[in-house]
């Protein structure tokens, strides 16, 4: 099945998807690929990375775009309206501690998409942001590698680090 590409590149292209991103790449690559977390964890960052200044620096075009569009109006309005429910009172209260801490919680609608979402709806500084993603993109990587080590030995994995 992952024969077509190299592994390097499943987890990189893996780590650039919405809410999978780097925190479901990297134990992917350590438990079905066995790669050890320090080589995975350069290149699904990176993969993570790749996307957000992008959305930081062009969503506000695509927004534009899409909202000629009821479907994607629905859905925009509907994201937008659940991703500030779930930040607002963090953001407002702790700005860029808020969205560290928004990006490296491993859960479901977290993570680096939806930090480049909260940034962009609350209108925080470009370079602050990408900074503060980074971050929190590092946390969660190494949380999830954490976890998989653990977890991974309790079930049985054989990691050689």
């Amino acid at each position: 099945m992952f024969g077509t590409f190299p592994i390097w590149f499943w987890i990189f292209f893996t780590s650039m998807i919405p809410w999978w991103e780097s925190r479901y790449a990297i134990p992917a690559a350590m438990l079905y690929f066995n790669w050890e977390w320090w080589q995975a964890l350069p290149i699904a960052v990176i993969g993570n990375m790749l996307p957000i200044p992008f959305i930081l620096l062009f969503f506000h075009l695509v927004e534009k775009f899409l909202r000629n569009y009821k479907t994607w109006t629905r859905f925009m309005d509907w994201l937008f309206a659940k991703t500030r429910k779930r930040a607002d009172s963090k953001i407002r209260r702790y700005e860029y501690i808020g969205l560290i801490l928004f990006v490296a919680i491993p859960l479901p609608f977290t993570g680096a998409w939806t930090g480049a979402l909260i940034a962009y709806l609350f209108d925080l500084k470009f370079t602050k942001s990408l900074i503060t993603i980074f971050i929190g993109v590092l946390i969660v990587a190494f949380i999830m590698i954490a976890l998989t080590l653990f977890f991974g030995n309790i079930f049985g994995y054989s990691f050689s680090c």
